[in-house]
């Protein structure tokens, strides 16, 4: 686990080289002044007040100025770089996480989930950050402190030396067990971050089913459970850090009563000078401190190590949508598209959603795909932009398998409406601007118009400036559907991919949105997934499939005569229309 964090520390931390450096030889300076500063009062008690020295003490206290104004300058100097270096290193962390999460296809998205992408993102992110910056302030200074003081204290008084080695021996045992606990507690949390983020998310999301169905007091009692079992652990952490700090600052106490019990004994013998002691005392306080230093940071790794393990998942995970090494590009384009024998099956799925489908969608013709619910139309619809490959057949783009097209070639010529339009923060112009950002207001007039869109985007008083919350939460199902058809036709792609896009529209609105789109799409492929068979009765070829099966193609008339499905599906909806 903790070479993970090693890994990304050692590979994250090159750019910063000179920084971290930086911060080295300053750590080191401050070090060996706060070290030089005990010596010197030594030497001011046994030489100057001893002895009634003034001019000495002036001397040696002007040095120790100097030192001390050196030790503070190093210090913050230090601690400045130090945090450019953290900052640095988050940054490129949580750059590096969204770059390889917006690669992600569904698969990937749909294994690792929302809520724990956006906490390995920020959280995980921000252990390893703090990590960074306590190690490089605390951890760096710490043994040579710890080292030097050893060093510097036995110079002082080698009598005495015993009582260092066992004030550390009892200390790191005590701050290892500690520790030991930490590590399963720091994994349990992270985890329970992520339920907390989870529930949290689903109930924003969800609130107006939640209300619908009077679930407040169970969705209540949901989060307080999830939330109890976050508090939970971090309650147990806590316990740990007060036992580990009260276990410090009592060793350290003992061993200063005992430096004074055994040193006056030496004092008082002659073996041992006044000053020496009080410098023998500073020196195993800075010595014990340098260890409580690093224990603190030692007691960040476990979780740290958990986070950074968390964030490598992300890094290490490749899409299954991967780039051509050497792309093709099309002889043509005209936006044909071909679908062979294709399957696809999900991860972990017992049996394949789609089977052989085969179909063939031709510039200028309207191709609609229409069946019951769970048939594997929406998959079907994502394998042309590459949402996902088909594990089975080809899909072909202009005579050329989408796998061997570079992806930003096949996602140009591709217009996708999502069966759940999603608008993001910004406005009404920035969201259609997406698919081309130096379109001009009069072509977001244009497709707004065509979207059928128009009236209540003119309505607004900013009109194409007006404010769109994220997910298009402010304005209604159905006008979010309509803006999410006209950012597909600001790009003019070669290929229109309409999933279901029409459901949130009365019929009226429907009608009037195919009439003023067939202008637009004239020469274009348009490929329309839908449920009522009024939205498709038009389309030059009606593909109908069942449970992941193409059992029927052709247009309206040759449908109703040839495929039984089809025909039923018609005398479904002509009954309920009919009872309406």
């Amino acid at each position: 686990m903790q070479h993970v964090l090693l890994r990304i520390l050692r590979s994250r931390l090159r750019p910063y080289a000179g920084l971290v450096i930086t911060v080295l030889v300053l750590q080191l300076v401050a070090a060996v002044a706060s070290l030089w500063l005990p010596r010197l009062n030594a030497d001011i008690i046994d030489h100057g007040i001893a002895r009634g020295d003034t001019a000495y003490i002036w001397r040696v206290g002007a040095i120790m100025l100097a030192v001390s104004a050196v030790q503070v300058v190093a210090q913050v100097a230090a601690v400045r770089a130090a945090a450019r270096v953290a900052m640095g290193l988050g940054r490129d962390l949580r750059a590096a996480v969204f770059d390889r999460v917006l690669g992600f296809s569904a698969q990937e998205l749909g294994h690792f989930g929302a809520p724990t992408l956006i906490t390995r993102s920020t959280n995980d992110v921000q252990q390893v950050q703090t990590l960074t910056f306590m190690g490089m302030v605390m951890l760096v200074a710490a043994p040579i402190t710890g080292f030097g003081g050893v060093y510097m204290a036995v110079r002082q008084d080698v009598g005495l030396s015993w009582l260092i080695a066992v004030a550390v021996a009892v200390l790191l045992t005590g701050m290892g067990l500690v520790i030991r606990r930490m590590v399963p507690l720091f994994r349990a949390q992270q985890t329970r971050i992520d339920a907390v983020n989870r529930v949290m998310r689903e109930q924003i999301s969800g609130i107006r089913v939640v209300r619908a169905f009077t679930r407040e007091p169970e969705e209540t009692e949901r989060f307080r459970r999830t939330n109890t079992e976050l508090t939970d652990v971090g309650l147990r952490v806590g316990d740990l850090m007060a036992i580990m700090f009260p276990f410090v600052m009592l060793v350290m106490n003992l061993s200063t009563v005992g430096v004074i019990w055994f040193g006056a004994q030496r004092v008082d013998s002659g073996a041992m000078q006044v000053g020496a002691l009080t410098a023998y005392i500073s020196y195993l306080m800075q010595i014990l401190m340098s260890i409580m230093m690093a224990t603190m940071v030692a007691t960040m790794i476990p979780r740290a190590s958990v986070s950074a393990e968390r964030i490598g998942e992300v890094l290490v995970t490749s899409s299954s949508v991967v780039a051509p090494t050497d792309p093709v590009r099309p002889a043509e384009h005209r936006g044909l598209v071909e679908l062979r024998d294709v399957g696809y099956t999900y991860p972990g799925a017992e049996s394949p959603v789609l089977h052989d489908v085969s179909l063939v969608a031709r510039p200028g013709t309207t191709t609609a795909i229409i069946g019951g619910t769970g048939a594997g139309k929406t998959t079907l619809l994502r394998l042309v932009p590459r949402l996902a490959d088909a594990t089975a057949g080809q899909v072909l783009v202009d005579g050329v398998d989408v796998r061997d097209l570079a992806p930003p070639e096949l996602w140009s010529r591709v217009g996708l409406v999502p069966q759940r339009p999603y608008l993001f923060s910004g406005t009404v112009a920035t969201n259609l601007r997406l698919g081309k950002p130096d379109a001009n207001d009069e072509e977001l007039w244009e497709a707004l118009r065509v979207a059928q869109a128009d009236d209540f985007v003119g309505d607004f008083a900013e009109g194409l400036d007006h404010p769109v919350a994220q997910g298009g939460t402010n304005v209604s199902g159905g006008q979010r559907q309509r803006l999410c058809i006209a950012r597909a036709l600001v790009a003019r792609p070669q290929i229109y991919l309409f999933d279901d896009s029409f459901s949130a529209l009365d019929l009226a609105t429907d009608a009037r949105l195919r009439a003023a789109l067939r202008p637009l799409t004239r020469e274009a492929t348009v490929i329309v997934v839908a449920q009522r068979v009024s939205t498709i009765i038009d389309a030059d070829q009606i593909v109908v499939i069942d449970e992941g099966r193409v059992v029927g193609s052709g247009t309206h008339d040759e449908l109703l005569e040839h495929c039984p499905t089809y025909a039923e599906i018609v005398r479904s909806q002509e009954h309920v229309e009919a009872v309406a």
